[in-house]
C-alpha cells in the first residue's frame, strides 16, 4: 500500500504541472492531427465549389464533379471562404465556376474555371480530376454544336442527342497495374500510421523528463525522511517505478483512447494493443528511473532526458517509418525498444494480427523492461541508502 502511495504522488506531482497538461495530453493529438492532415491516406479528398448563378451548363459541371469517384465535394458561398479553407488545410482544393458560366458558353465566348490547390502531389493529382469534369463537358458541347452547326436543332436538343449517344457507345476499358509492393495497405486509415509512432514517443520522452521529479525528491531529502518512517528501501524503489509506469499509462492510454474517438484511429485487437502499451510503459519507466538515480541535477536531467528520448524515438522509426530505412539503418534501429514496439503495431492494424501475433514483441519490450528496472532499483537503492 505505501508503495502505491508513493506511485500515486507522483502521478498527482505530473498532473498539478500546468506545462505538463500541454506537453503530455495536447500536443500528442496535435501532432496526431498534423501528421495525418499532411502525410495520411486512406481519405476521400474534399474539393470546395463556389458556383454563384452558373446557369444549367454550370450546375451540370458541379453535378459532374459531385459524381466522380473517391472526391467528396463540398459547396461554399463565397471565394474568400474557399481560398481560407484551401489555406488551412480543410479542403485538398477549390473549383469557382463564374457567375454567367452558361450563358457565355451558349455564346460562344470563353469560361474561365479557377482552381485553387497548395501546392503538393494531391494538388497535382485533383486537378487531373477537375480538368476531366471539364474535358468531359467540352466533349458533348462540341458535339451539341455540330449538331447545331448542321441546323439540326437547338443546343439544348444537341447536348440532350450527345448523352443518348455517349450511352450507346462501348465504355473504353483502362486497367491500372501497380508493381511490386505498396509500402503501406490502402486500408491505413488516414491517422493510422502517425498514431502509433506518436504514442511511443512521447510515452519514452515523458518517462525520461519524469528523472527530473526523481532527483528532486532525492535532492529534498525526502527519500532519507521516508527512510526515518517504517518504509524499506524496496517499498520505496517499487513506489518510484510504479509511479513512473503509472505516469506512462496514463498518458499512453489518453493518447490511444483520444485519437480512437477524435480520429478513428485504428489500434488494433484491444487485447494485443494494451499488451504493447504496458510492456512499452514498463521500458518507460525503467528508463526514466534509471537516468534518474544516475544524474544529480534537474538541469542534467531535461538535458539529457529530451535528448535520449527524441534521438531513440528518431533512431526507432518514431520520425520518420522505418520502411524508409535502408536494411543497416534497420537492424541498428532494432536495438531500440521502440522499433520492436513499431512492428508490434504494425502486425496488429496493418497485417489485422492478434495478441499471439505480437507476443514475440511483448516478450522482447518485457526484456527491455526487466533490464531497465533492475539496473534502476540498484542503482535508486544504493542512492537513497548510501
Amino acid at each position: 500500500m505505501r508503495a502505491l502511495a508513493i506511485a500515486g504522488v507522483n502521478v498527482r506531482r505530473m498532473l498539478r504541472d500546468r506545462s505538463n497538461v500541454f506537453f503530455v495530453f495536447v500536443f500528442p493529438m496535435l501532432l496526431i492531427l498534423v501528421l495525418g492532415v499532411s502525410f495520411g491516406r486512406g481519405f476521400e479528398p474534399r474539393i470546395g465549389v463556389v458556383a454563384a448563378d452558373p446557369g444549367a451548363l454550370g450546375r451540370d459541371l458541379v453535378r459532374t464533379l459531385e459524381e466522380m469517384p473517391d472526391v467528396d465535394v463540398a459547396r461554399y458561398d463565397s471565394v474568400d471562404d474557399l481560398r481560407t479553407s484551401v489555406e488551412r488545410g480543410q479542403l485538398e482544393a477549390g473549383v469557382v465556376v463564374p457567375e454567367g458560366y452558361d450563358g457565355a458558353i451558349r455564346a460562344g465566348r470563353d469560361a474561365e474555371v479557377r482552381y485553387l490547390a497548395r501546392q503538393g502531389e494531391l494538388g497535382l493529382q485533383l486537378s487531373r480530376t477537375v480538368r476531366s469534369a471539364v474535358a468531359e463537358q467540352g466533349q458533348r458541347l462540341r458535339a451539341a454544336r455540330l449538331f447545331v452547326a448542321e441546323r439540326a436543332g437547338s443546343l439544348d436538343e444537341g447536348l440532350a442527342r450527345a448523352d443518348v449517344a455517349a450511352e450507346a457507345l462501348e465504355p473504353v476499358e483502362v486497367v491500372t497495374t501497380t508493381v511490386g509492393e505498396a509500402i503501406f495497405p490502402t486500408s491505413l486509415g488516414r491517422f493510422d500510421l502517425g498514431a502509433s509512432s506518436t504514442l511511443l514517443l512521447f510515452i519514452f520522452l515523458t518517462s525520461m523528463t519524469s528523472a527530473v521529479a526523481l532527483i528532486e525528491t532525492r535532492r529534498l531529502g525526502l527519500s532519507r525522511r521516508m527512510l526515518s518512517t517504517p518504509t524499506s528501501a524496496g517499498t520505496i524503489v517499487a513506489g518510484e517505478a510504479l509511479g513512473r509506469l503509472g505516469i506512462a499509462m496514463v498518458q499512453g492510454l489518453f493518447i490511444m483512447l483520444g485519437s480512437l474517438i477524435l480520429f478513428g484511429v485504428d489500434w488494433g485487437e484491444p487485447l494485443g494493443s494494451a499488451a504493447l502499451l504496458v510492456s512499452f510503459a514498463l521500458v518507460g519507466a525503467g528508463a526514466g528511473m534509471f537516468l534518474g538515480s544516475l544524474l544529480r541535477t534537474e538541469q542534467q536531467a531535461i538535458g539529457l532526458g529530451i535528448l535520449l528520448g527524441l534521438g531513440l524515438g528518431a533512431l526507432g522509426g518514431c520520425m520518420v517509418p522505418m520502411e524508409f530505412f535502408s536494411p543497416t539503418m534497420r537492424t541498428v534501429a532494432h536495438f531500440t525498444p521502440h522499433a520492436w514496439a513499431l512492428d508490434g503495431y504494425a502486425e496488429l492494424v496493418r497485417r489485422d494480427g492478434t495478441i499471439v501475433d505480437v507476443l514475440p514483441y511483448v516478450g522482447i519490450l518485457l526484456a527491455y523492461a526487466a533490464v531497465l528496472l533492475g539496473l534502476a532499483s540498484w542503482r535508486l537503492r544504493r542512492a537513497i541508502t548510501g
